[in-house]
C-alpha cells in the first residue's frame, strides 16, 4: 500500500535516490577490491543492498539479480533470529531453508545506528568458491540432501560490535577446503558492511534522520506507481508456458517448470501451480530463489528503469506451492535452484508474456549457468584449490535484433574469469575460449552464439563438477525462429571425447581437459525472411 510522503519534493527524492544507490554500490565496489578470491574479485559475484529499519529494500548495486531478489528474505531472517543487533554487529547466514539461497552464498547483515537508535540496514552476499560438501567447488551434481552440500550456516552473529567472533569463524572455516581464502573472503565482506555504515551514518546526519527515513518509504512508494502504471498498460488475460530441466543429477528425466501469468489492472500473478514435485538431485529452488526469478523478469520486460526496492515488486504476487520444485522443504538439496532452476524460470514467465504481448516476445537465452568445478591439490603449494566458475552462451534473438554471443544471461550477471587470472591462481590452464560454431538458433534474427572453453589439469589429479543444463532439450525459438543448439560436455583423455553428464562429478588425471560446449540462443523468425529482406549477414559468423 502506498504512503504519503508529501514532505519530500522530487529533486530531494531524486538527491536520496542516488545517494543510497551509491552507498550500495560503493559497498559492492569494496568487496570486490577487498576479496582474495578469483571468484568475487574477477568474476565479482556479488551483491550488496541498503534496507530501511523495518528490512524492505530500498537501494542496490546492480549486480546479480538471482542474490538482489531473495536478500530481503536474508535480511528478514537475520532480524527474526538476532532481533536486538547492536552497533558493529554482522549476521551471517547462508542456509536456504532461514533465508538464504543456496550454501556458497553467504550473506552479511549488519545494521546502522544513529544516535543510538536503528535506523537501516546494510547488506551483501557473494558466492564462495568453496563451503564444505562431498566435493570441491559445493558444487556436486549428485547430491541427495542439503546436509551433502557444505557447512550449513543460520543467522548468526559472527561479528558483535565489531569484534570478530573466533571461535564461530574457526568452526566455520574449518568446515571448508580452503580455510584461508575463505577466511580473506569473509573479511572482505565485513569491509563492505563497514564502508556501507559509515556512508550511511553520513547520509542520514546530511538529511537529518526523520527525513531521510521519509525519503525511503517516499523511493518504495514511486517505484510501487511506476510499476503499477507499467502493468496497467500491459493488456489484462492470463497465459502459460511450459519447459523442462534435463533431469536433476541423480535420475535423467525431463523435470517440468510451468507458470501462468495473469494480469489484471495493475497487479500480475506469477503462479507455478503445475511444476513438478521436489526431486531427489539438487535442482530445488526455495521460494527466494523463485521471488528472484520472478522479479527479475518482470522488471525486464515492464521497465527496467524503475528503482528496484521493496516498492517495486509489491503489486507482484507469486503462487509457489511448497513441496516442489520452486519451493521445495528440507532436507532437499538445492545448490542447482538457485543456478539452473532459477534460469529455467526465467524462459518460462518470459514464454508466457510472449503470448500475451508478443511484440515483447524474446526467445530463449542459453537457460544455463554451464557451472564448474575443479578441486584438487596445488602441487606448487602442497594446498588445496577450488575453482568455481560460470560461462557464457548465447542470448535469444528478439523482434528487431540478433542474440547477443558469449555472454551470461538473465539470473546470473558475472564476468568470466580471465585466463590471466585463472591460471595464475591454479595448477590449470586454458586451452581454448571461443565462440561456438553453428550453435545460434537461426531466425529472422539469429540467437546468439554459445561458447567452448577448454580447461587443462595440467600435473595433478583433481575432481571436477558440473552443474549445467540445456544438454537435451534446446532453447526455444520464437514467431518461427528455430532453437538454439544444446550444449556439451567432454572430457577429452589422450585425445578421446568422453561424453559427460549434464550434472555429475569426474575425476581428472594429469593432462585432461573438460571441454564446456555451452548453448546458443533461440532465433526469432522465419529464417528464410533474413536472406529475403537483405537482412546484414553476420561476419562474426562468417569467419566461424
Amino acid at each position: 500500500m502506498m504512503r504519503a510522503n508529501r514532505e519530500i519534493d522530487a529533486i530531494a527524492l531524486e538527491v536520496m535516490r542516488y545517494a543510497l544507490s551509491s552507498v550500495a554500490e560503493e559497498m559492492n565496489a569494496n568487496l570486490i577490491r577487498s576479496a582474495y578470491s578469483p571468484n568475487i574479485k574477477e568474476r565479482r559475484d556479488c551483491s550488496s543492498g541498503i534496507f530501511d529499519a523495518d528490512g524492505e529494500m530500498v537501494a542496490q548495486a546492480e549486480s546479480i539479480p538471482v542474490h538482489l531478489g531473495a536478500m530481503p528474505y536474508s535480511v528478514a531472517a537475520a532480524v527474526a533470529a538476532c532481533p536486538k543487533m547492536e552497533p558493529g554487529d554482522v549476521v551471517v547466514l547462508n542456509d536456504p531453508y532461514a533465508g538464504g539461497a543456496h550454501l556458497p552464498d553467504v550473506t552479511f547483515v549488519s545494521p546502522v545506528f544513529v544516535q543510538g537508535a536503528r535506523v537501516a540496514f546494510v547488506a551483501n552476499r557473494a558466492h564462495h568458491a568453496d563451503v564444505g560438501g562431498k566435493e570441491p567447488g559445493s558444487l556436486a551434481g549428485d547430491t541427495r540432501e542439503i546436509y551433502q552440500e557444505g557447512v550449513r550456516i543460520p543467522p548468526v552473529r559472527l561479528w558483535k560490535q565489531w569484534v570478530p567472533d573466533e571461535e564461530l569463524m574457526r568452526l566455520i572455516l574449518l568446515n571448508v577446503r580452503t580455510p584461508e581464502e575463505r577466511r580473506g573472503d569473509l573479511q572482505a565482506q565485513h569491509a563492505a558492511c563497514a564502508i556501507g555504515i559509515e556512508r550511511m551514518t553520513e547520509l542520514f546526519r546530511e538529511h537529518g534522520g526523520s527525513r531521510l527515513s521519509a525519503g525511503m518509504r517516499a523511493m518504495s512508494d514511486y517505484s510501487e506507481r511506476r510499476m503499477r502504471a507499467a502493468i496497467e498498460a500491459l493488456p489484462d488475460g492470463s497465459a502459460s508456458f511450459e519447459d523442462v530441466l534435463d533431469g536433476d543429477g541423480v535420475t535423467e528425466g525431463s523435470i517440468p517448470v510451468r507458470v501462468e501469468i495473469r494480469i489484471a489492472g495493475d497487479e500480475i500473478v506469477v503462479d507455478f501451480t503445475g511444476s513438478s514435485p521436489q526431486v531427489v538431485g539438487p535442482v530445488n529452488a526455495v521460494e527466494a530463489v523463485t521471488a528472484s526469478a520472478a522479479f527479475y523478469a518482470i522488471r525486464a520486460l515492464t521497465d527496467p528503469g524503475i528503482p528496484a526496492n521493496a516498492g517495486c515488486y509489491r503489486p507482484i504476487r507469486i503462487k509457489a506451492p511448497g513441496g516442489t520444485i520452486v519451493n521445495c522443504r528440507p532436507p532437499a538439496p538445492v545448490v542447482g535452484g538457485n543456478l539452473e532452476t532459477s534460469q529455467r524460470m526465467v524462459d518460462v514467465i518470459l514464454g508466457a508474456f510472449g503470448r500475451l504481448v508478443p511484440e515483447h516476445a524474446i526467445a530463449a537465452c542459453q537457460g544455463t549457468m554451464n557451472n564448474v568445478a575443479i578441486g584438487g591439490i596445488d602441487p606448487r603449494t602442497g594446498l588445496a584449490y577450488s575453482l568455481y566458475e560460470t560461462i557464457g552462451g548465447g542470448t535469444g534473438a528478439r523482434l528487431d535484433a540478433d542474440g547477443i554471443d558469449g555472454i551470461h544471461s538473465h539470473m546470473t550477471n558475472t564476468l568470466n574469469t580471465p585466463i590471466e587470472a585463472l591460471e595464475l591462481a591454479y595448477p590449470l590452464r586454458v586451452e581454448r575460449y571461443e565462440l561456438r560454431a553453428g550453435s545460434a538458433g537461426a531466425g529472422r534474427h539469429r540467437g546468439g552464439l554459445g561458447i567452448r572453453r577448454d580447461i587443462r589439469c595440467v600435473d595433478h589429479e583433481a575432481r571436477a563438477s558440473l552443474l549445467t543444463d540445456r544438454r537435451s532439450s534446446r532453447p526455444y525459438g520464437v514467431a518461427g525462429g528455430k532453437p538454439g543448439e544444446r550444449g556439451e560436455n567432454l572430457l577429452i583423455r589422450n585425445r578421446e571425447e568422453i561424453e559427460l553428464p549434464a550434472k555429475g562429478t569426474t575425476s581428472m588425471q594429469p593432462g585432461d581437459v573438460i571441454s564446456i560446449r555451452t548453448p546458443g540462443g533461440g532465433g526469432y523468425g522465419d529464417p528464410q525472411a533474413r536472406a529475403m529482406e537483405g537482412i546484414e549477414r553476420d561476419t562474426r559468423e562468417d569467419r566461424l
